[in-house]
């Protein structure tokens, strides 16, 4: 007679031992990064002598549309900034909207973008994944986006990011992103993100959005970033069901996963908080107000069973009628007071080695 066993209770035994690790590895990450501090006993942007040098050589230029600054677009102010940069450059941006594509690559680290809280400008496009790019073939999602920002310490205030391509259901090739951020050390206040399908790839390094609003439709924040979502306003215009997050998370080695503290989930059709995009996905819900447009089951494995063992779905201190617990998929996790600790500030992205105090 040969051996049998339970897989289910096999695998669920493994999902158990491993969520575990996860959550004792982000303590220790909590825990070492309070120590730091003391230690420091610095401001934000004391542990990074890069972003000091930086910081203590400001230039400052302007954008507006009609001549009264130093450029017109914001492409030409970029232009003028070199290779290599080590100084902060605050680009200036009057109101209006500016029609252009925006690429800020790699070696011009150090960006900000501010416009005016009382009229912030929009920078706006409408490509898809499926237009055709200079090479004849097509764009593909990541080069979709209005605005894509490759460098690291990039910062964004009071700016709007918009995609105008529409969401058509069953369509292939409509995803159509404005803002994508592959950089590290990022940070963004005050801000609109504006699309239907994949609206902000969130696609790797240390992000921190503050009071931001984004919209969307499918899978409207996606990528793998590991970011804080602070004060965040997420609005859903689904006309099927949909979900709001597309976490990818490959392997059980990535520090990646998205963070939510203190947001909104509103808007209409129905949504998922999020489905896997990648088998080990990973997002945390915490003092969210969810609206009745969140599905009870409240989170997807994009079709793919063994991913109920592997993802890291979490909620803590949620309300509104969306976050109703009792319907949840059973690999979904309520986080303790301890356990929540990790994600609900900003030592999850170590922000307190990088993040600038505001006002800016």
């Amino acid at each position: 007679m040969g051996l049998c066993f339970n897989s289910t209770l096999l695998n669920a035994s493994v999902s158990h031992t491993d969520y575990k690790n996860w959550i004792s590895w982000n303590l220790r990450n909590y825990k070492r990064a309070r120590v730091l501090k003391t230690q420091w006993n610095v401001a934000a942007a004391g542990g990074d002598w890069k972003l000091d040098k930086a910081e203590t050589n400001k230039l400052k230029i302007s954008v507006a549309q009609d001549g009264t600054a130093d450029f017109n677009t914001i492409t030409q102010a970029l232009d003028t900034i070199p290779p290599r940069n080590t100084r902060r450059v605050v680009v200036s941006i009057g109101p209006g909207v500016y029609r252009e594509k925006i690429v800020i690559p790699r070696n011009k680290a150090f960006i900000t973008l501010e416009g005016d809280a009382r009229d912030p400008p929009t920078i706006t496009g409408n490509d898809t994944a499926s237009v055709t790019g200079r090479d004849g073939t097509p764009l593909g999602t990541f080069q979709s986006a209005t605005v894509a920002v490759d460098a690291n310490y990039f910062i964004a205030l009071n700016i709007k990011f918009e995609n105008r391509a529409a969401h058509e259901v069953g369509k292939v090739g409509g995803q159509g992103v404005a803002l994508r951020i592959s950089g590290t050390k990022a940070a963004f206040y005050n801000c609109s993100f504006y699309g239907d399908q994949d609206t902000l790839y969130d696609h790797k390094g240390l992000h921190y959005f503050n009071n931001c609003f984004i919209q969307g439709s499918v899978d409207f924040i996606f990528g793998s970033g590991r970011s804080l979502y602070e004060n965040c306003y997420l609005n859903s215009i689904s006309k099927k069901v949909a979900s709001i997050t597309a976490q990818k998370r490959t392997n059980a080695s990535l520090e990646s996963g998205f963070s939510f503290k203190n947001s909104v989930i509103t808007g209409s059709g129905q949504v998922y908080l999020g489905r896997a995009w990648g088998d080990y996905s990973r997002v945390v819900f915490s003092y969210t107000y969810m609206d009745k447009i969140v599905v009870p089951q409240g989170w997807s494995d994009w079709g793919d069973q063994k991913r109920d063992f592997r993802v890291y779905y979490a909620e803590y201190k949620c309300s509104g009628p969306g976050a109703n617990f009792t319907a949840r998929v059973p690999w979904a996790h309520i986080l303790s007071d301890q356990e929540a600790l990790p994600f609900i500030g900003t030592h999850y992205i170590e922000g307190d080695t990088w993040l600038l105090p505001l006002p800016y």
